[in-house]
């Protein structure tokens, strides 16, 4: 091979690598914009069922494919009822196929988390947690805390505390989650 020629596959090799670099540095700069906590490394999804207010079971391991955010929160939580409807806004702009949005709640009155969710308009599924077996899984401490779920199953990221998660950072973190290969 020509001088030429090994300066050119270098040249396509540094660039690569720049590109790759500069990848890594966007999703880092992910979690910092949207002061997120990083998961451990394939930390895995707990197993689990709830049911929805309507009635409806979900069982998490059908989901399994797509991005998934859990959202836990409550009624009486001020910082909870202020990003609600950045997630009911943020769950209209992606496929349902592609990215589920799901609230978790230990209150037991049906009818007031109904009425609650008809205020903010909000069709989120809202998901009990009446036994707090689920809010223990994941270590909820706080509301709301949000946990991301990448598309293989395993927890990615937690936010602590409300987040505008219909902006730009939180788009652009989600759409990198559905990039990434299942």
């Amino acid at each position: 091979m020509s001088d030429r020629g090994r300066g050119f596959w270098i040249i396509v090799v540094c660039l690569a690598l720049i590109v790759a670099c500069a990848e890594i540095a966007g999703a880092d700069d992910d979690f910092a914009r949207l002061k997120l906590s990083r998961a451990g490394a394939g930390t895995p999804l707990p197993a689990f069922t709830l049911t929805t207010v309507d009635g409806k079971t979900i069982d998490f391991s059908q989901l399994r494919g797509k991005v998934l955010i859990l959202n836990f929160w409550a009624t009486w939580c001020g910082p909870c009822k202020e990003e609600m409807p950045a997630l009911a806004r943020l769950s209209r702009r992606f496929d349902p196929g592609d990215v589920a949005i799901l609230t978790i709640t230990t209150e037991h009155e049906r009818t007031s988390l109904q009425q609650f969710m008809k205020q903010l308009d909000s069709t989120l599924p809202v998901l009990l947690d009446e036994q707090r077996d689920v809010s223990l899984a994941f270590m909820v401490r706080g509301l709301p805390t949000t946990i991301f779920v990448e598309k293989k199953g395993t927890i990615v990221a937690r936010a602590l505390g409300p987040r505008d998660w219909d902006g730009p950072d939180a788009i652009r973190f989600i759409e990198r989650l559905l990039a990434e290969a299942p």
